[in-house]
């Protein structure tokens, strides 16, 4: 039996996309549990809508987090196969057939990780696309760790593991990942199993989503050197880069050609793959979409750099259980 399960809390505008999608899947499931977090929005209207096209079951637990939402769930779910997704997005017709496969067909596969694609409307999301989510050809199936919008697992893996960690607000699926691959060993990739995503739309609410991405970070204690290397390029290399610029000679400024190649190569190694998404893109859209790029590395940094102390501050002070 196959369940499949979803979080939601004020999704009304996003939601149809997700249940219009599960309904049209190759390979129906069995069940669909989704718990709402205690909307006060019409999205409780829009999942009754969905009551007689899917097997759909709505559990509503206000003030819960995603983890324990997802958790909620997972627990109330019959079934043995649990395929995870997420309000926002819409699911590839074939997604689930392609997700569940090697679970049904190999006995040792207690993961499989799907994958998500950028689905952007406007060249802002297209930018926003290409500078922060991967191409399917970047990714190592060996080290990649799926997002709970598109990832199935087997109800013992989560349970021997303890589920998603319920203190976690954000990064929460990367630490269940961690745990699942720790216990059951590497996770089956199976790039097929797509859904779209938006990117997205304005620069303050990539903003705010990456802060709180970087305070989950610190409140989990994850990439401890990758935000270190963060701090020491805008807080000690390019300051003192300038300052040689200014003092020394203006050749040293050229030190910073070498490391903006470096650090926006793979933005713009992807960019004319989002704007293709896009109809009728002018040359005009296109160097719009290019010099968003740039601003769009930086905006992120500098949430990132403001979340993750505060995340790293909040960990001091809870104390939240160890998870490695």
């Amino acid at each position: 039996m196959i369940s499949v399960i979803a979080t939601v809390l004020n999704e009304g505008d996003s939601l149809h996309h997700l249940l219009r999608s599960l309904a049209a899947q190759t390979l129906p499931p069995d069940e669909v549990v989704i718990v709402d977090g205690g909307s006060h929005d019409h999205t409780r209207a829009i999942l009754d809508s969905y009551t007689d096209r899917l097997p759909l079951r709505v559990l509503v637990e206000p003030g819960c987090n995603i983890s324990a939402g997802r958790n909620r769930a997972i627990a109330a779910a019959q079934g043995d196969i649990i395929a995870a997704t997420d309000a926002g997005v819409a699911l590839h017709p074939d997604w689930l057939d392609n997700l569940i496969r090697p679970l049904r067909n190999h006995p040792a596969v207690n993961v499989v990780a799907g994958f998500f694609n950028a689905d952007p409307h406007t060249v802002f999301e297209a930018a926003m696309g290409a500078t922060v989510l991967p191409l399917v050809d970047e990714i190592n199936p060996a080290t990649f760790l799926p997002s709970s919008r598109s990832v199935a697992f087997r109800k013992s893996a989560w349970q021997a593991v303890g589920g998603y960690p319920e203190w976690l607000d954000y990064c929460e699926d990367l630490i269940f990942d961690f745990r699942l691959r720790a216990h059951t060993g590497p996770f089956t990739f199976a790039p097929e199993a797509r859904v779209d995503f938006r990117p997205r739309g304005s620069l303050r609410a990539y903003f705010r989503q990456y802060y709180r991405y970087a305070r989950g970070d610190g409140k989990a204690d994850l990439w401890r050197k990758r935000h270190a290397v963060r701090y020491a390029t805008y807080i000690m290399a390019a300051p003192l880069l300038l300052l040689l610029g200014w003092k020394a000679h203006r050749l040293f400024w050229l030190l910073f050609l070498p490391g903006a190649a470096v650090y926006l190569r793979q933005p713009y190694r992807r960019l004319p793959a989002m704007l293709r998404r896009l109809p009728d893109v002018t040359p005009r859209d296109r160097l719009y979409a290019a010099a968003l790029v740039p601003v769009l590395r930086v905006v992120g940094d500098m949430a990132k750099m403001l979340g993750y102390p505060v995340g790293r501050w909040w960990r001091l002070r809870h104390r939240p259980p160890a998870w490695k």
